[in-house]
């Protein structure tokens, strides 16, 4: 139970990074949909406000999934490490971006450090999919709890080629995913602009834009979604630990589990929906609804990646090194002391909201950004 009950924990963090990602995508617009320097200011501003917020979910995300998957961290983090610097980077030249490029006399230019914030919503984004998509597609490690005995080499599980994770980044699944959070991340960030800066211009372009992102979006999700039930999954016996694969394997896990099939559906309803009202010009609250509805959608991938009995990080090299959630998982007195202390989550989740509301009860203006008391990125 606790198990189960930690990965629902650690993939609601991962469902809300995807969501928080519209920061990511928001910072895509400085290019092309931006057309004056008083508009990029608005846009670098009106994210600027909130790039904490993905940052802080990634490292939790992180965190949890060390405290909870110790196994799954030391194999992925630590053998997959290109792929995770690759994304670390692309996350630190974001925090560098918003402090540096409105400094008097920075070193590269105002530009440059838009460009790195460009990079950040496209790259960074897709990379973070690739990597979502190791939980179905797995990684090329092996894995062997005896090795801890090891003195001259007390590693229990590593990478068998010198890629190190980079080798995610050309498999098929794992590049449609890396597309699809790009498409959510953009959508919700156009979505974000037309509910909270007041600039005519800038709304009505990204009205437009809005239309043929999120319908991109949608027909994206669809394809992984057809993609995902076609993917050979690797189910575990759970007294003698065998490891085996089977065709089918994730959406059997949505027939056969039936909640997160509920779960998905009512996500597709509300992006549905959120796109509905985009097309309808009720877009007031569309942001939040379209924003639910990705958090509910990726929250049952993710929970039929891991439930009924199935590896949620497969090895490429033999499935028996597979982790699942009996073998990686931190011991039954963690688990439960990091249980008791969940409790507090509920609150903090009730400040973050307070505190959200706080800082978009005002749409973001030109006005705004000239007065000298405001910060400004």
């Amino acid at each position: 139970m606790l198990q189960h009950y930690w990965w629902l924990v650690v993939s609601l963090l991962g469902a809300l990074l995807v969501f928080l990602l519209f920061v990511q995508g928001g910072q895509t617009l400085l290019f092309g949909t931006a057309k004056t320097e008083d508009e990029k200011s608005l846009l670098v501003n009106a994210f600027g406000h909130k790039w904490e917020l993905t940052f802080t979910t990634l490292v939790t995300f992180g965190g949890a999934m060390f405290a909870s998957f110790p196994l799954y961290y030391s194999t992925s983090f630590g053998g997959a490490y290109w792929l995770w610097i690759t994304i670390l980077l692309l996350f630190v030249i974001q925090a560098v971006s918003y402090e540096f490029r409105n400094k008097a006399g920075n070193l590269l230019g105002k530009r440059s450090y838009e460009f790195f914030l460009f990079l950040n919503g496209s790259l960074g984004t897709i990379f973070l999919g690739i990597a979502v998509g190791t939980f179905f597609t797995g990684g090329n490690f092996v894995m062997d709890k005896m090795e801890i005995t090891n003195i001259a080499k007390p590693v229990i599980s590593y990478w068998i080629n010198s890629w190190h994770g980079l080798d995610a980044a050309v498999v098929p699944f794992n590049i449609l995913l890396g597309i699809g959070v790009f498409l959510a991340a953009r959508t919700l960030g156009l979505m974000y602009v037309i509910g909270n800066i007041d600039n005519a211009e800038l709304i009505e372009r990204s009205r437009i834009k809005v239309k043929i992102t999120g319908s991109a979006f949608v027909v994206g999700f669809v394809g992984i979604l057809i993609f995902l039930s076609m993917l050979t999954g690797y189910s575990v016996d759970r007294e003698s630990g065998f490891i085996s694969a089977v065709e089918h394997k994730y959406l059997l896990n949505f027939l056969q589990l039936k909640w997160p099939v509920i779960m998905l559906l009512a996500g597709v309803v509300l992006v549905l929906s959120g796109m509905t009202m985009i097309f309808l010009k009720r877009d007031k609250n569309s942001f939040y609804v379209t924003g639910g509805g990705v958090v509910l959608a990726v929250w049952s991938l993710l929970i039929v990646a891991a439930f009924n009995n199935t590896a949620f990080f497969p090895s490429n090299v033999d499935a028996q090194y597979s982790l699942t959630l009996y073998n990686s998982s931190s011991s039954e007195f963690t688990l439960k002391t990091m249980a008791v202390v969940s409790v507090l989550i509920p609150f903090v989740l009730a400040y973050i909201v307070y505190a959200w509301r706080e800082m978009t009860k005002k749409k973001i203006s030109t006005e705004e950004l000239e007065d000298p008391n405001s910060i400004k990125y």
